[in-house]
């Protein structure tokens, strides 16, 4: 029981602006909506909710100004309820990138932006945080077109955390010290933080309104200028809040965002030879790519943030009602595209069979349907290529031999909805239980440790 707090208590801070209920079950108190089937393709196949919102901003922003990609092309923006287009966006490429890059330098070397004082970039950042509040619903309804996630979980979880990041980064900037350190004799040594430059920023598709300001929050605060590319099937929200942020008084070129795809726009900054820091999200594959190409060019920083799977464990002294719901919260949360989805579950043997039950239980009533309609606990994937992903894995679960306890399938016929899905006895491979059990036995060698330091 004790560890199933521990569990809430993270999940609570990591969703700050949401209550615990909510984040126990975003939608399950609405899961007595009226007119929605449960776990069924009743909510799939209706016609899709017109989101209440219009598409103002397909172009790349650079300098201050909307404009189109250098080619001329564009690529297609979908809504995964129905695979249909909703938007086509400037395609950016390396020539883009140089375009963007150049006006960052000379935005750093030449603008106002690093030479403010911080209590001036700060009272930018609140008006931005200002206006994003006031189009809080727009933007939510933009990112769940977009996106495929749960409006209830854009406009009451994500939007209000992106203001809420941006004050507390806001805050920061006037509070960035450097030290004074005494030398020898009637010397002091004195450090300087100073902004790094134009800073590259790569982000993913699974939060993209969040990702973009965990990214630009921090930069500009320090008084950099940057380059962003965002995820090509998510590229909507990043030019509708950097659009904000122009608003609310920063200066041409130092937020720029070009939307591309990652072998061209995404390669090309990553090797860009006048950036000085890179930031990138996403998956370890792409990671390796962006450190290799970041080192061949100037060996820049570089910043990654590459996820990975994150094992839930249920001790036999939890509450198992409580264990079930945050489990199913940390698995299926953001239709399971989270880097840090709680995917695997170990159960104590004492607990097992009411926790698998209770779980199939749960996953059975989960709502899927249309994430704008009332009630919906989860959307579809994001796209053809995740969709096919999961049916993949859920593929390799059926012929390992493990245990099918719900779903395993898509939903409707339209779009990419996919069951809630639950897997028991399920086989672990030798090396990846040593993967689990390393980190636990370092801990409770730390722990003996540290109780034997207190003790002498």
């Amino acid at each position: 029981m004790a560890a199933a707090r521990r569990i809430s208590t993270l999940l609570s801070r990591s969703f700050p602006s949401a209550s615990p209920s909510l984040l126990r079950s975003l939608g399950r108190e609405s899961s007595r909506a009226r007119g929605i089937s449960r776990f069924s393709t009743a909510a799939v196949v209706e016609e899709p909710i017109i989101p209440p919102v219009q598409i103002s901003y397909t172009k790349n922003l650079i300098n201050g100004q909307f404009v189109d990609a250098a080619s001329g092309k564009t690529f297609p923006v979908y809504d995964p309820r129905t695979a249909e287009v909703i938007a086509n966006v400037a395609e950016g490429d390396a020539e883009d990138i140089d375009r963007a890059v150049a006006t960052a330098r000379k935005a750093f070397d030449e603008g106002p932006w690093p030479k403010m004082t911080p209590y001036e970039r700060s009272r930018i950042m609140l008006r931005a945080a200002d206006l994003i509040e006031k189009n809080m619903e727009e933007l939510a309804a933009l990112e769940t077109w977009n996106n495929g996630k749960p409006y209830v979980q854009s406009l009451k979880s994500e939007v209000p955390m992106v203001v809420r990041l941006l004050h507390y980064y806001a805050g920061w900037a006037d509070k960035i010290h450097g030290l004074t350190v005494p030398g020898d004799g009637n010397y002091h040594i004195q450090t300087l933080h100073e902004p790094i430059g134009v800073a590259g920023q790569i982000v993913p598709w699974n939060f993209p309104l969040l990702l973009f300001t965990w990214k630009v929050a921090p930069a500009l605060t320090c008084g950099n200028t940057i380059v962003l590319k965002s995820a090509e099937q998510t590229p909507l929200t990043a030019l509708y809040v950097a659009k904000l942020f122009h608003e609310a008084g920063l200066p041409p070129g130092v937020l720029n965002v070009v939307s591309g795809y990652g072998p061209t726009a995404g390669a090309a900054l990553a090797s860009h030879m006048d950036v000085d820091k890179l930031s990138f999200t996403g998956h370890c594959d792409t990671g390796k790519i962006v450190q290799e190409l970041a080192a061949k060019s100037n060996l820049k920083p570089v910043t990654l943030e590459l996820g990975g799977k994150s094992p839930f464990i249920i001790f036999d002294d939890a509450d198992v009602d409580q264990a079930v719901e945050l489990a199913h919260f940390a698995l299926f949360y953001n239709q399971g595209q989270c880097c840090c989805a709680g995917s695997r579950t170990y159960v104590h043997e004492r607990v097992y069979d009411e926790f698998v039950e209770k779980a199939k239980a749960r996953a059975m009533r989960r709502i899927v349907g249309d994430p704008f309609k009332s009630g919906v606990e989860q959307g579809p994937q994001i796209d053809p290529e995740q969709f096919q992903k999961v049916l993949r894995y859920i593929r390799s679960g059926i012929e390992s031999n493990a245990t099918l306890e719900c779903g395993g399938d898509r939903l409707g016929n339209r779009g990419y909805f996919v069951q809630p899905t639950v897997f028991s006895d399920v086989t672990v491979s030798f090396i990846s239980l040593l993967q689990f059990l390393i980190p636990i036995f370092s801990f409770i060698i730390l722990c003996v440790v540290t109780d034997c330091t207190s003790i002498k």
